[in-house]
């Protein structure tokens, strides 16, 4: 097989999901975000396997994202738009039965003359100013959106990666200013904020990264395996140079393998020189740089010449792999490219 290997173990995100419900009371309902392809990872098998662990609400960044959504898993789940309800999606909004989290004046306005009745929640800005309905906007309109019933009242924590930074609980007041006497559901809480304790959790909380094994959840199983197939072994003499730029001169008799991933796969150029790849329990250094298609890697150490070596896996996480291209796992997970053969792991129901 000439293309890599990206193994997906949908029970471990089911578990993750598991775990995280349980870090909550029992009067607290645990969604799942599955935006972005469920992470990169293919939203079809993910949010069944979320259904079927017991998650009921879902969100996506975007309508289109609902839709994908909601052909998987049919009629029932509620599935939230944090992108609220913008301009040309009242016929989705409306067809596939999504609940946008309005965020502005204009798509309040839009949403409740358009689809009067249709269901909703209000996104609001408690600080993080990205998204949501900001102070002053909201003490205008409250008295006619919570007339109006919605779903959800929600915000998003800034820091929450960052237990010790003021700003989560300066967010926290900030909710409760504007939430306090609703008598509405709430969520403040994603994978962080769960992870802060029980004041952030509120009626709601919308794991993300950590039901596919990233930071901050440190107790997360581990979802992703990423294989790459060797292509080609050559013996390379001492001073001989590696790829594009001369850019990796050995120093010593070596074996290189070239294996099939490069930066159109996701695996991003800063990697060159740094990372390492996995045989078993035994590391390759990465030498000189990732190309678009192909990796070059010193097998020199190994017994023997492998079919494939693990770029991720249970050495070397998506967080780690992160670190080493200075960036964060949710970088390298939703950029894992369409190339990869997927093959999805989980038990028989």
């Amino acid at each position: 097989m000439a293309t890599a290997t990206l193994t997906i173990d949908l029970d471990a995100i089911a578990a993750n999901w598991r775990a995280l419900d349980r870090m909550t009371g029992a009067g607290v309902q645990t969604a799942a975000v599955v935006k972005a392809d469920a992470y990169g990872l293919g939203v079809t098998r993910v949010a069944r396997a979320l259904a079927g662990a017991g998650a009921r609400r879902f969100f996506v960044a975007a309508a289109e994202e609902g839709a994908a959504v909601r052909q998987a898993l049919g009629p029932g789940p509620q599935i939230a738009v944090l992108s609220g309800h913008m301009s040309g999606d009242t016929e989705m909004i409306h067809d596939l039965d999504l609940t946008p989290m309005l965020n502005s004046l204009d798509q309040i306005t839009r949403h409740l003359e358009s689809l009067p009745g249709h269901p909703f929640g209000v996104q609001l800005d408690t600080g993080m100013n990205r998204l949501g309905v900001e102070m002053l906007e909201w003490q205008a309109v409250a008295p006619i959106l919570v007339e109006a019933g919605p779903e959800l009242l929600m915000s998003h924590l800034a820091c929450a990666d960052e237990p010790d930074h003021p700003l989560n609980e300066a967010q926290l007041r900030a909710f409760h200013e504007m939430t306090d006497g609703t008598g509405l559901p709430r969520s403040l809480a994603a994978t962080g904020g769960i992870l802060l304790g029980s004041r952030y959790h509120f009626d709601l909380t919308r794991p993300g990264v950590g039901l596919y094994g990233g930071r901050p959840y440190d107790a997360a199983i581990p979802v992703v395996t990423l294989s790459l197939p060797v292509i080609q072994t050559r013996e390379v003499e001492p001073g001989e140079s590696v790829g594009y730029g001369c850019a990796w001169v050995s120093e010593r008799p070596s074996i290189i393998a070239t294996v099939a991933a490069g930066y159109a796969d996701g695996l991003p150029r800063t990697l060159s020189g740094k990372a390492r790849l996995w045989d078993g329990d035994i590391p390759c250094p990465l030498v000189g740089r990732v190309s678009m298609d192909m990796i070059t890697v010193d097998i020199t150490d190994l017994p023997e010449t492998p079919r494939e070596l693990d770029i991720i896996g249970p050495n070397q996480g998506v967080d780690a792999l992160a670190d080493v291209a200075g960036t964060i796992g949710y970088e390298l997970l939703t950029a894992l490219g369409a190339r990869y053969t997927r093959r999805y792991q989980e038990r028989p129901a």
